[in-house]
């Protein structure tokens, strides 16, 4: 069992308690993580896991949620730097999301966790949704899409980046292979509007 110090505030006991998930996720995968699993990992009482998290759906929410905040910072970080082209924009957007896969394999095993349950699920599409606009916004000015139908698109991209991050971590296909792919369906999304 971990000793910690026993007066954290509650903002770095929730810190330390989240830290504590994700490794639990880690190691024993989300089914692993329970309030109990992560109060004797965490070395501290039971009550005050409940206390922080009421429920295991709201242990993982929460978990998904500050999964989910590090990975759009990333996302956005590698953004500023990019160059302005629309296929620059659209390989750094691919690849945060393919590191994200790799670097932070706990997001989608929590987010598979998330899946089935309906409060969870409006919690973790919400998420879904925040990224989708994170996308359309740095895409906007290399797109001939209205902003509903780019949003559209940008949506439609993510379900085909699940998948594609499913391929690499069965071992399917390379890192490379990925991001030259999402790329290549972003690319072809953003074309779409000039088609016509």
């Amino acid at each position: 069992m971990a000793t910690t110090p026993t007066r954290l505030s509650k903002p770095a006991r929730r810190e330390q308690l989240l830290d504590t998930a994700v490794a639990i996720v880690r190691t024993q995968g989300a089914d692993g993580l329970t309030l109990v699993t992560l109060a004797e990992a965490a070395g501290v009482s039971r009550p005050i896991v409940y206390d922080h998290f009421g429920t295991r759906p709201g242990l993982l929410l929460a978990l998904y949620r500050r999964l989910d905040e590090r990975h759009r910072a990333s996302v956005t970080l590698a953004l500023r730097d990019a160059a302005p082209a629309a296929e620059e924009v659209a390989r750094v957007i691919s690849a945060a999301y393919f590191a994200c896969a790799t670097d932070m394999p706990e997001l989608n095993a929590v987010s598979a966790a998330l899946k089935g349950n309906p409060d969870m699920e409006a919690g973790r599409q919400e998420m879904t949704d925040n990224y989708a606009d994170l996308m359309a916004a740095a895409l906007r000015p290399h797109a001939h899409l209205e902003p509903d139908a780019l949003r559209l698109c940008c949506a439609g991209v993510l379900g085909a980046a699940e998948a594609l991050a499913a391929e690499l971590n069965r071992g399917r296909a390379s890192v490379d292979d990925v991001v030259n792919a999402l790329t290549g369906l972003v690319v072809g999304g953003l074309k779409a509007g000039t088609d016509s």
